[in-house]
């Protein structure tokens, strides 16, 4: 991570802060005011929320992230989203790794996340998740990782989560081409989340803004 962003954790749920952030720079803006959720953030050294909570906060990236209801030791990631001019970077996913780092103190044994496009799930497998063999019932793709841990990635179970996209009608032209490239190629190195060149990648979000820096998962298990 660069020396210009620093990650810090605001809270665990559900004692969350309410952090308002403007909706013009932030997808899921709305989301973050919930004080339910925990939140963490990316932002420049010296970075602190305003005291006054009608304020925007600025951060660079944001996390909101709560407890499963059946299961008090998992951790699941709720939105991220990252500001729209630092999209590109890979901060959402640098962003989980460091939630799922401090789980670890906190007492989870697990983080999942759940993602709808293979952008998103190459990104967040660069930063240690890997398929949970399950969807949700928003046609999602759920991921997850040991807190406080990272684990070499299975080529069959990467391979088998890019081919839960892989039937599905609505992909494009250019995500039917991602996935057979990484379907050959096997799981990526993990540590390495920024980007993948060429492609409309885990900081951006044009017309889905289910990429892992702008990412929404409302699936099993959570509130």
């Amino acid at each position: 991570m660069t020396a210009s962003v620093e990650p810090r954790l605001l809270d665990w749920p559900p004692d969350g802060p309410r952090l308002r952030l403007d909706h013009r720079e932030f997808a899921y803006a709305g989301k973050f005011v919930m004080t339910s959720t925990g939140k963490a953030v990316l932002a420049p050294p010296g970075w602190e929320p305003p005291a006054d909570v009608e304020s925007y906060a600025d951060p660079l990236a944001a996390a909101a992230f709560n407890d499963d209801r059946t299961d008090e030791r998992t951790l699941w990631i709720r939105y991220v989203t990252v500001r729209r001019d630092r999209r590109g970077e890979g901060l959402g996913p640098r962003l989980c790794a460091f939630v799922t780092d401090r789980a670890a103190d906190r007492g989870y044994d697990r983080v999942r996340i759940a993602v709808n496009n293979p952008y998103s799930y190459e990104a967040l497998s660069k930063a240690g998740f890997a398929y949970a063999g399950r969807e949700t019932g928003l046609a999602e793709v759920v991921l997850d990782r040991p807190a406080g841990a990272t684990r070499p990635l299975d080529p069959a179970d990467y391979r088998a989560g890019l081919d839960a996209f892989a039937d599905r009608e609505d992909l494009s032209e250019g995500e039917r081409a991602f996935l057979a490239d990484k379907r050959e190629r096997g799981p990526p190195a993990v540590g390495d989340s920024r980007a993948s060149p060429g492609s409309n990648g885990p900081d951006e979000s044009e017309s889905d803004p289910h990429r892992p820096d702008e990412s929404a998962s409302d699936g099993p298990g959570r509130d």
